[in-house]
């Protein structure tokens, strides 16, 4: 039995056909500038990479085509034992503490939620839609905020005037959640405990972080949408408020100016230039000196956030490593760990150098805290939680 997964983006649809029990990503594709002059499509089947380009005008024929891929090059999904379509969407609001068959209502909900998520749940929804109406199987939806639903009220509610809060439903959601909750078990899974106090750091181009004790989620970094936390490729993080107010009044920036600027234009495109991190690693061992600050600042409010966490927890058993950057780049792993060393957090130099697939610890026996890197797999985990949801029908 199959899943197909689907991450259905503004101009772009990512998916893979996963087999949720032993994990086996089967297919893997990507439809990228949906609606431009040229579209470009990869599909990936028992090992060989086929690339096209072609003009898709919507998600519409940009599904069509991967369905066409999947009857010519393979696997063909009518022989394939799929069961369930599994969608990702950022936002599910106060709604959905899990994933949830998708019903008109369910489908209703999240375009309900698209004010609260502007720049996601509206791309998924056209990927929900148009699959609905070609798959002809049980659709599914998981939700990037599901495993926050758990966090307490003091660490959800925002310090804002409680009625328009409430009116406006304006708290802390989080997101990545799918991820952080794959990582945090498999962490616990890895060394063997559930009574565990963990932060997961999942680093990508997009950038959080989350405090999980005894496998539920307590703090996350990414608040009302992902702007917040973590300093990212091109989103501020953590920013006060008022460089909004003020950049509005003096610069006379408009409200979609001021969204750019802090959502596109921001992090480490904006402190340098390059939002990819090998590039500003790059620069940085060039010589350029801007470069270089950017990287400090970037480990500057991971640390920060670690401290925070540990103490919101009353402690730390466990810190991971996830996600693009997270996964890959041993050297800022180091710059992190290297600032916990006065709280006896000690690398293991030569574990950290390993790059590979697989779990691994990088910190000493003596440490005080197990430092980990666990690669996420956010298909596998919407696959398995759509798999859970079919069996119960």
């Amino acid at each position: 039995m199959t899943v197909l997964v689907i991450n259905s983006g503004s101009s772009s649809i990512k998916y893979q056909l996963v087999d949720p029990e032993s994990g086996e990503a089967i297919a893997v594709g990507l439809v990228e500038q949906i609606g431009e002059s040229s579209s470009h499509i990869k599909h990936t089947y028992e090992g060989v990479k086929h690339e096209f380009d072609e003009t898709l005008s919507d998600h519409g024929e940009g599904l069509r085509f991967v369905l066409h891929l999947f009857d010519t090059i393979g696997p063909k999904l009518s022989e394939a034992g799929i069961v369930a379509v599994g969608h990702r969407v950022v936002q599910g609001g106060r709604h959905f503490d899990g994933p949830a068959l998708i019903t008109q209502e369910v489908r209703d909900l999240v375009a309900e939620l698209a004010p609260l998520a502007p720049l996601h749940n509206p791309a998924n929804l056209r990927g929900i839609d148009v699959a609905r109406d070609l798959l002809d199987v049980p659709h599914v939806v998981v939700f990037d905020t599901a495993f926050f639903q758990t966090l307490p009220e003091e660490a959800a509610r925002y310090a804002l005037d409680r009625e328009i809060a409430d009116t406006y439903a304006v708290r802390r959601y989080g997101a990545h959640g799918t991820s952080h909750q794959y990582v945090s078990r498999k962490a616990a899974e890895y060394v063997g405990r559930e009574d565990l106090k963990q932060i997961v750091l999942h680093l990508g181009n997009g950038a959080s972080v989350s405090a999980v004790v005894n496998g539920e989620a307590v703090d996350t970094s990414m608040g009302l949408t992902p702007l917040e936390g973590l300093v990212m490729g091109t989103r501020t993080g953590d920013i006060d408020p008022a460089v909004i107010f003020h950049l509005h009044r003096v610069a006379g920036m408009s409200i979609d100016e001021l969204d750019d600027l802090v959502n596109k234009r921001s992090g480490l495109k904006g402190l340098v230039g390059e939002n990819d991190m090998r590039a500003v690693w790059d620069m940085a061992n060039g010589g350029d000196a801007n470069a270089r600050e950017a990287l400090d600042i970037y480990v500057h409010r991971i640390v920060k956030y670690i401290g925070s966490y540990a103490a919101v927890m009353g402690g730390l058993d466990v810190l991971t490593f996830t996600a693009g950057i997270g996964e890959n780049d041993d050297l800022l792993r180091a710059e992190v760990i290297a600032r916990l060393a006065p709280f006896g957090v000690t690398l293991n130099a030569e574990t950290n150098a390993i790059r590979g697939d697989e779990i691994r610890k990088i910190s000493t026996d003596e440490s005080s805290v197990t430092v980990l890197v666990i690669p996420t797999n956010e298909e596998l985990a919407i696959a398995r939680q759509a798999m859970d949801v079919v069996a119960g029908l």
